[in-house]
């Protein structure tokens, strides 16, 4: 096992990539006279003077996390969450928030221009969230037979009941879950609908899963809210049991705000459950989140941009962009349950969705008749095989592209397939700047990008959304 090596008053210079802190540090072995290598510091504050344990160390950089602050920054803050540090969310909630949404506008530039090198307007600044707390319209809570034991525990002394947790799977323990007592992302009563299912489970003898063994019943919860106070609650159990209704109808009876109630019987190895039944055992079949004079059916399946409040911004920037006079032919690919597809519809003419996932075309056509939007046109499937010239030809040449992709991003043969469409204008949202440079970098070749606005979805979070504006160059 290596010596555990530390590094003594660091001075943490700015923040970096993937919400860690940047600084310069030498070796204590190193020679006076060598470059201080590039240090990448998890949990500091520019400003901060601290100590530094070494966790990697490569020919040009290391990384390391702070284990004392020596002189803290007149920036740092106090974390307002208990869970701070061990649990894998909010990690920048030490950054004043004007720093944070200065970071992600820095990082859209990074990945676009300092590695991507495209050639861009100035960057806007990052669109804050009016919410920075409690913003959140779905959480996952997972149950495990192997909870994260602090060190100040005596393990051998605890009960298996002392072990059991519901909360948040934690990085590099795949089976292992820290037990949350109060999570700050979400809504009342979210967690208290969390502690009463953990209490009323243990209580009454069912067996939280166990990930490693694949055994256990009691498996994991989602939370969904809408901002009309609408609560739609699924539970997912291993295997069915005798007393699953009581269990079910406990939790109703306790908590009359969940319009909406789902289990799923999951026997998989993973906890998705895109590919499972969802069984309504009371309520509605779906909550509803409104946004302007539109309104979005939510089921247990459905795709809906997790902070409402910034979705709101997100597409009105996405509108902005796509500049539209009402006679424009418009593809919106990628759309999930059409809500961006139908956020611009009263602006274009015709407007074509594209998503792979079954399921949220349906809630696509069915919000679009229910919104009396007439003009879209919903199709599911693999979008390299959807979207073809031969599709194209059938359905009219777009006039505006909008590209809201995974993190992943588009694949080669789409942006193919949209080089020789030939939109006027690409109006293209991600969630992920560094395979959206990689795909602008195709794009680019016929399309100059003129506008381009980082949002804030995830306070406290390195990740951001960013939206560009491409049109097409005049010899085009």
């Amino acid at each position: 096992m290596k010596e555990r090596v530390i590094l003594k008053d660091v001075y943490i210079e700015s923040v970096a990539a993937e919400g860690k802190a940047l600084a310069h540090a030498k070796l204590p072995t190193e020679a006076p006279e060598a470059t201080p290598r590039v240090l990448f510091v998890e949990f500091g504050v520019p400003g901060d003077v601290v100590n530094v344990m070494v966790t990697k160390r490569k020919k040009n950089y290391m990384e390391g996390r702070v284990i004392k602050v020596v002189q803290p920054s007149e920036h740092r803050l106090e974390p307002f969450c208990e869970h701070f540090g061990l649990c894998g969310g909010c990690r920048w909630q030490h950054l004043p928030y004007s720093m944070q949404l200065e970071a992600k506008r820095q990082q859209v530039y990074d990945q676009l221009v300092r590695i991507g090198h495209l050639q861009v307007p100035a960057i806007n600044p990052t669109l804050a969230s009016d919410k920075t707390r409690e913003y959140r319209n779905k959480l996952e809570y997972s149950a495990s037979q192997r909870r994260w034991i602090f060190s100040s525990e005596d393990e051998l002394n605890l009960s298996p009941e002392q072990k059991l947790g519901l909360g948040f799977h934690l990085g590099g323990c795949f089976d292992k879950v820290l037990d949350i007592r109060h999570c700050w992302l979400q809504k009342e009563p979210s967690n208290a609908i969390r502690l009463f299912i953990k209490q009323y489970a243990i209580e009454h003898g069912i067996e939280f899963y166990n990930l490693r063994e694949n055994r256990g019943c009691f498996r994991n919860i989602f939370i969904r809210s809408t901002e009309r106070s609408e609560f739609m609650l699924i539970v997912c159990f291993a295997c069915d049991f005798d007393g699953r209704v009581e269990m079910l109808q406990a939790i109703a009876d306790a908590f009359p705000q969940i319009t909406s109630l789902y289990y799923v019987i999951n026997s998989k190895l993973n906890d998705s459950i895109a590919d499972q039944d969802c069984i309504l055992f009371k309520g509605d079949d779906a909550i509803y989140e409104k946004m302007e004079n539109l309104s979005f059916r939510i089921g247990p399946k459905s795709f809906y941009q997790t902070n409402s409040g910034q979705a709101l911004k997100l597409y009105s920037v996405t509108r902005e962009y796509a500049a539209l006079t009402g006679s424009e032919i418009v593809y919106d690919l990628y759309t999930g349950t059409g809500t961006i597809a139908q956020f611009v519809a009263a602006k274009a003419a015709k407007v074509i969705g594209i998503e792979y996932v079954p399921e949220a075309i349906e809630d696509a056509v069915a919000n679009a008749a229910a919104n009396g939007i007439e003009n879209c046109s919903f199709f599911a499937g693999d979008m390299k095989d959807i979207l073809t010239d031969s599709f194209i030809l059938e359905h009219g040449r777009p006039d505006v592209i909008i590209l809201d992709p995974p993190r992943a991003g588009i694949h080669p043969d789409v942006a193919k397939v949209i080089l020789n469409a030939l939109p006027k204008r690409i109006v293209y949202v991600s969630c992920n700047p560094a395979s959206q440079a990689r795909d602008l970098a195709i794009l680019c070749s016929h399309y100059d990008i003129t506008a381009v606005q980082p949002v804030d979805m995830f306070p406290h979070t390195q990740h951001v959304e960013n939206v560009c504006k491409l049109e097409l160059k005049s010899n085009d």
